[in-house]
C-alpha cells in the first residue's frame, strides 16, 4: 500500500503542477493557480501519516517505509526548484515570458551553481535521514530497523557525491573554450 501511495503522490505532484500552471497561464487565474500549487505539500503529509500509521499497526520497517521517507525528503529539498524550473519553461512557451535562464557553464559562476544544487540535494538527504531516524525511534528497539539505516547510508552517499561534484567545479573550474572567450570582444 505504501509503494502505491508513493506512486500516487508522484502522479499527484505532476497533476497538481500541471493544473496549477494551466490555471495560471491558460485560464489567466494566477492566484487560483498558486493555491493549487500550494496543495502539493499536502501529498507528502498524507504519505507521512499513512507511513506512520502503517508502522504503528505493527508493520515491519522495510524498503517501502524508507522509500517513503526518501520521497518526502526529495520533495522538501527539490520540490520548489522543480516547480520553479517547470514554471519558467511554461511561462516562456505558453505565456510569452522570457526564456528560462540557463545555468552558467564556466568558471566560478558554474561552481557557485553546483554548490546551490548540492545544497538542495543535501537538504533533501538530511530531511530523509531525519525522517528515517524518527521512524527507527518510533519502531523502537524491538523492530528490525536495518532497512531504514540502509536508506540513511544511501542518503549520506547522495550528500557526498553532490559535495564532490561541487568541490570539483570549485577546485577545477571548467574554462570557457579559447575560440569562444575572444568572440565576445
Amino acid at each position: 500500500m505504501i509503494v502505491t501511495l508513493i506512486v500516487l503522490c508522484e502522479v499527484g505532484f505532476w497533476v497538481l503542477l500541471a493544473a496549477g500552471l494551466a490555471l495560471r497561464y491558460v485560464a489567466r487565474k494566477p492566484r487560483l493557480g498558486a493555491a493549487v500549487l500550494l496543495c502539493e505539500p499536502l501529498l507528502e503529509v498524507v504519505l507521512l501519516v499513512v507511513t506512520a500509521v502503517d508502522l504503528k499497526n505493527g508493520a515491519e520497517p522495510g524498503l517501502r517505509h524508507g522509500l517513503a521517507a526518501v520521497y518526502i525528503g526529495f520533495t522538501v529539498g527539490l520540490g520548489r526548484s522543480t516547480v520553479t524550473w517547470v514554471d519558467a519553461r511554461v511561462a516562456h512557451r505558453f505565456a510569452g515570458g522570457p526564456p528560462p535562464v540557463k545555468p552558467p557553464r564556466y568558471g566560478m559562476a558554474r561552481a557557485a551553481h553546483e554548490w546551490r544544487v548540492a545544497a538542495r540535494w543535501t537538504v533533501a538527504a538530511v530531511t530523509a535521514i531525519a525522517l528515517l531516524q524518527a521512524a527507527a525511534w518510533y519502531v523502537g528497539g524491538d523492530g528490525d530497523t536495518g532497512s531504514l539505516h540502509m536508506w540513511q547510508q544511501k542518503m549520506l552517499w547522495v550528500i557526498g557525491i553532490n559535495l564532490l561534484v561541487a568541490g570539483g567545479y570549485t577546485l577545477f573550474p571548467k574554462q570557457e573554450p579559447k575560440d569562444r572567450a575572444g568572440a565576445g570582444r
